[in-house]
């Protein structure tokens, strides 16, 4: 059986700091990450997302945290095929004039190259020193299950390497019954760890609660069940749901089966909202440690 870390999604949510989770006088960005580290093993970084990390800015992290702490990032927006906001690219870089959002279709080949490289280099501080977990690709519902999406996948997966991926898909057609062999084959083949998800049903991003492991790393993100605020366009909506403790503990003979897959599990929660995630973070690792 591998081990199974738990940790959220965020640290510095500006729910979170206002909720009264971190103690009296934990005011900086430093001290925050501090506290957090010594609640947590592990912590998905977002914000990778909207913009491309600096080097500086991930040398600090690891600094800041004790030596076996592990960072999850998820990868720039421009790389999942989603729209990219303009700013997000450097300035010493050519873009399109009068253009709020871009697709990679909209720069030169050389610039994707170029925040490739950027990308990836930043993140050399965590990944020398151990601290890097994986790189999560969270597809949008339009990346459906068909050749060139497959090749680009792979594209992926070279391009990062030595570091390694993770997905996330927001689109039923790669977990159908007619499809998930196919799948489950391509992620297995080139060591990609599939990313579980408990998240509202009946939508076009919903894809089931399937839990597989498709490497030696178990990747599982827990989105809550607010499906009336799923389609809101409020981030801060759509995550706003605490889970009960049962159904946590109907999770942990899950995620054990899993970990027992696996060298090891990483179990993020992704309901932040207020101190909603930390909290069921917590809870979810004392159920875990209750069972032999």
């Amino acid at each position: 059986m591998g081990d199974i870390l738990v940790g959220t999604a965020s640290w510095t949510d500006r729910s979170l700091v206002k909720s009264g989770w971190y103690p009296s006088g934990v005011n900086s960005a430093e001290a925050r990450l501090e506290h957090y580290a010594s609640r947590f093993p592990l912590v998905e970084v977002d914000s990778t997302y909207y913009f491309p990390p600096a080097a500086d800015v991930a040398r600090r992290w690891t600094e800041r945290t004790p030596e076996h702490f592990v960072f999850n990032i998820k990868a720039f927006s421009l790389f999942t095929q989603h729209p990219t906001m303009t700013e997000a690219i450097p300035r010493d870089l050519p873009r399109p004039e009068g253009k709020k959002r871009l697709y990679p279709k909209d720069l030169e080949a050389r610039v994707v190259d170029e925040m490739w490289e950027r990308f990836l280099s930043a993140l050399e501080p965590l990944h020398r020193t151990g601290k890097l977990g994986v790189l999560l690709f969270q597809f949008p519902p339009w990346f459906t299950l068909r050749s060139s999406n497959k090749r680009y996948l792979l594209d992926c997966v070279q391009r990062a390497r030595p570091m390694r991926i993770c997905v996330e898909f927001r689109n039923e057609s790669w977990l159908r019954d007619d499809n998930q062999a196919e799948t489950i084959d391509l992620l297995e083949g080139y060591d990609i760890s599939y990313v579980c998800v408990d998240m509202p049903q009946g939508f076009r991003s919903s894809v089931p609660p399937v839990v597989m492991a498709t490497s030696d790393l178990g990747v599982v993100r827990f989105h809550g069940h607010n499906d009336a605020e799923w389609e809101s366009g409020s981030v801060q909506r759509r995550f706003a749901y605490r889970y009960s403790e049962a159904e946590l503990r109907g999770w942990v003979p899950r995620l054990r089966d899993l970990s027992d897959q696996t060298s090891i599990t990483h179990v993020l929660m992704n309901n932040c909202h207020q101190d909603w995630a930390q909290r069921n973070g917590e809870e979810l690792s004392r159920l875990l440690a209750e069972v032999p």
